[in-house]
């Protein structure tokens, strides 16, 4: 997993201050002390054949090669060496003709939020919580200059330079092993900034949306996509124990309260531009993802709410500027 082009290319750049860090806090990021099952998983990477791929589509999906690359067999060892990062939550991929079926069908959110965002064509772009890095990918199809994903799990670390392994070093795309709190304070670098499927799991929400607007340029976009529930300005629920069988679910606030509170935070012209119940074809078990998912979260008399008797998720997707 190497991260020598993508210091190189910062050095020059408004990031060039947080390049001089991320050795460091990478090698923190990926300690095998620290992460029991990380040298497995690094060792199922390396196990990876070199493959050119005939063809490499991000736009529509992320499908890179096709089944005429390679053979029977060595597709089979590929098919095991990805097996064996089992889950993979975000997806899908198609890689030289193995499909990958994620957990989440990460594209159905994609297509809900693409129509709202301002082009990403040349623009630097930080995806926050990006997981194995599927939008980072998304967004790159869509023209940007550069993407870096950040996600802590490094698991999903892996998953991603899995992917990056097959459609080749110089795309200009990284997900590193950081938490958003690993950034530089008042950074203001990146054209978009995008939070999916994090605000949600942090426990102070002012404090996240000061931390996006803080690595934003002045006139940047946010993009939040978060779980809120319905209700008028001021609601929120905080859940006591669980929700949806999750333990680190903090703050669903109302469409109306999120938009005071991005609002609060000095962002400009923040509106909600979709909002979508979470459905169990979206967000389900898979031969990749075996372990239980929504189906199984949602009450077994009532899937309008969740096992523990809260409102059902509804996802709602943010867009305001710095």
């Amino acid at each position: 997993m190497n991260y020598d082009t993508l210091l190189l290319a910062l050095k020059d750049s408004p990031l060039a201050a947080w390049a001089e860090k991320l050795p460091e806090q990478i090698t923190a990021g990926l300690c095998e002390k620290r992460y029991g099952d990380l040298a497995d998983w690094k060792a199922s990477l390396a196990k990876l054949p070199s493959i050119v791929a005939s063809q490499i589509e991000l736009s529509q999906r992320v499908q890179i090669g096709s089944s005429n690359d390679c053979d029977e067999a060595t597709r089979n060892d590929i098919r095991t060496a990805l097996q064996e990062l089992i889950p993979w939550r975000k997806g899908p991929y198609f890689i030289h003709d193995i499909h990958i079926d994620t957990e989440w069908r990460s594209d159905w959110k994609w297509d809900r939020v693409l129509p709202h965002l301002a082009p990403l064509k040349d623009r630097l772009i930080l995806d926050v919580g990006c997981g194995n890095g599927y939008h980072c990918w998304r967004m790159l199809g869509e023209g940007a200059k550069r993407v870096i994903g950040i996600d802590p799990s490094p698991r999903f670390i892996v998953q991603f330079h899995m992917v990056k392994h097959f459609a080749g070093a110089n795309y200009p795309v990284d997900v590193l092993p950081l938490g958003i709190e690993d950034l530089p304070e008042k950074l203001q670098a990146f054209d978009t900034v995008f939070s999916m499927g994090v605000f949600y799991h942090r426990r102070s929400p002012m404090d996240h949306l000061l931390e996006l607007k803080n690595t934003l340029r002045p006139g940047g976009q946010l993009v939040l996509e978060t779980l809120v529930i319905e209700g008028e300005l001021g609601d929120v629920l905080v859940p006591e124990g669980r929700y949806g069988m999750m333990n680190n679910v903090w703050f669903l606030p109302s469409c109306a309260t999120m938009l005071s509170w991005l609002r609060k935070m000095g962002f400009n012209n923040p509106r909600v531009v979709d909002v979508c119940p979470t459905t169990t074809e979206e967000q389900r078990s898979t031969e990749w993802m075996r372990f239980h998912s929504l189906p199984e979260f949602l009450h077994p008399d009532n899937p309008a709410l969740t096992a523990e008797g809260h409102p059902a998720p509804i996802r709602a997707v943010f867009v305001a500027e710095a």
